[in-house]
């Protein structure tokens, strides 16, 4: 049985390594997008390259995250964590010294890769390794610690950008990963369950996120109109139902099909679907108009976002609460339905846009619909399977959820109609991005459909979600196996 204690000097020191390696992997998911257009200048890339730079980290990131988890489980948790943290810093440092956006989109692949590996990790070091008196405490405290750090990455991003520069925002990463390793190799026990798992679905890994790529790369190249990008999309589709066989065929799946069979998994999944393509697209481009079209600075742009995740932070447990009163159902379809008003109300948002009055009450409103919706979908999305799967099930909608973000940053700007170098020009990105946010708003539109025609009530003595505060826009918290003690409450 895990027997830190909370109060002990080694409690304290497994909650700060936790704590450090989880923000830096959720702080590049954010802080980045408030980066680009300062790297698009410096490199002189164009929008497709921009694209590339956001989505070549959501694309390991997404495709890899269960296989982290699993190689943690069998390898043991703090091994793969620390190999997580140190692989992330080297993937961060390249990406700082970067010479064009070609060597920085393949360092972002890279540290999507580390992302994986050490993102499983963090709450689980947690739940292995403190007593059971102690855990809701430490996960709560590592959940909340960790949404500061979410609310205050983009303004932090946006001083490095205006000040010491851009490569600044990557760079940070490596004095973190300095102090974050050594503690957890000198302080963190290690645990593991190798039992839990057979062979490694290496193959299935592959292929999804093979037919992400091909798919996410045909979307983006799709205005040139070339063969290659048709090529692509039909190899993207072919490799998506090669890893459904994969994983329909395999002893061990990392993606056990069987596991779909819960229709109200799948309802919930496919709103997850609905809801972070959303997110995923409008964070994106907001990031973008504040600053090419509104004039603010890179600083400007990443304190105007705060607003969602501080509201997220502060109300994410009493939205959750509320739930497991009145059932799942109505947050999921009313907190889609908020979200999209405020995304209709950054229409605002134009040449000159004043913050109180034109940005501000968007991003409340989307504050509020999402801290309606975030808690209850991770709930529901654990409730609807065994306990015994939970962990998995937690995986596969955090998996789905970026892969959702990645599509999204990928379409969006084709579907709006924006061109290559439409950064580049404050009249063009306004047109394009008044287009692209009735298409954010429409697609969160069907997710409240969906939930309300498929969401009911969660079963009695369900698993219960550990992480009550949440400050990522980007994703749903992603929980571990659990503790026994929390069953039913």
């Amino acid at each position: 049985m895990p027997d830190v204690r909370l109060a002990s000097s080694q409690g304290r020191w497994v909650l700060l390594t936790t704590v450090l390696g989880s923000s830096m992997a959720m702080l590049d998911s954010t802080v980045v997008n408030v980066a680009l257009p300062r790297i698009g200048r410096d490199l002189d890339a164009d929008l497709a390259a921009l694209q590339w730079t956001v989505n070549a980290y959501m694309l390991t990131l997404a495709g890899l995250i269960l296989l982290g988890g699993s190689l943690g489980d069998r390898y043991g948790r703090r091994r793969i964590f620390v190999v997580g943290v140190v692989w992330f810093a080297a993937a961060s440092l390249l990406c700082g010294l970067a010479p064009g956006v070609e060597v920085l989109v393949a360092a972002r692949a890279l540290q999507g890769i580390g992302g994986a590996l050490l993102t499983p990790g963090s709450l689980a070091l947690i739940q292995a390794s403190f007593h059971p008196d102690d855990r809701a405490r430490a996960v709560g405290l590592w959940s909340g610690f960790g949404g500061v750090g979410a609310a205050v990455g983009p303004f932090v991003g946006g001083w490095l950008v205006d000040g010491p520069g851009w490569r600044w925002v990557f760079l940070l990463n490596v004095p973190v990963a300095l102090v974050c390793a050594p503690i957890a190799v000198r302080h963190v026990p290690e645990s593991g369950d190798g039992t839990r798992h057979g062979r490694f679905d290496v193959l299935g890994a592959a292929l999804g996120a093979l037919a992400l790529a091909l798919v996410t790369y045909a979307l983006i190249e799709a205005p040139q109109g070339s063969a290659t990008v048709v090529v692509a999309a039909v190899a993207g589709v072919g490799a998506g139902v090669a890893f459904v066989w994969v994983e329909r065929h395999r002893s061990d799946p990392m993606m056990p099909p069987d596991i779909f069979r819960s229709r109200q998994f799948t309802a919930v999944n496919l709103v997850t679907l609905c809801v972070y393509a959303a997110f995923g697209g409008f964070f994106f481009l907001a990031a973008l108009q504040l600053q090419v079209v509104a004039g603010y600075s890179a600083l400007g742009a990443g304190a105007a976002l705060l607003p969602t995740t501080a509201l997220m932070l502060l109300f994410s447990a009493r939205s959750g609460a509320l739930a497991d009163r009145i059932g799942p159902r109505v947050p999921l379809t009313v907190g889609p339905l908020v979200c999209a008003g405020g995304m209709l109300l950054m229409l605002r948002v134009g040449p000159g846009a004043v913050y109180v009055s034109d940005v501000l009450p968007a991003l409340l409103v989307l504050g509020l619909g999402m801290v309606t919706l975030v808690a209850p979908l991770t709930a529901t999305v654990l409730g609807s399977v065994d306990t015994a799967r939970a962990g998995l099930a937690s995986g596969i909608n955090n998996a789905a959820a970026r892969a959702a973000g990645l599509v999204a940053v990928a379409a969006l700007p084709l579907l709006a109609g924006m061109g290559e170098e439409a950064y580049r020009s404050a009249s063009a990105f306004d047109a394009a991005f008044r287009r692209a946010m009735p298409i954010c708003a429409g697609v969160l539109v069907v997710g409240a459909v969906v939930a309300f025609v498929t969401v009911r009530v969660l079963p009695a003595g369900c698993r219960k979600p550990e992480c009550l505060r949440h400050g990522s826009v980007v994703s749903p918290p992603l929980e571990g196996q659990g503790s026994k003690g929390r069953l039913g409450e």
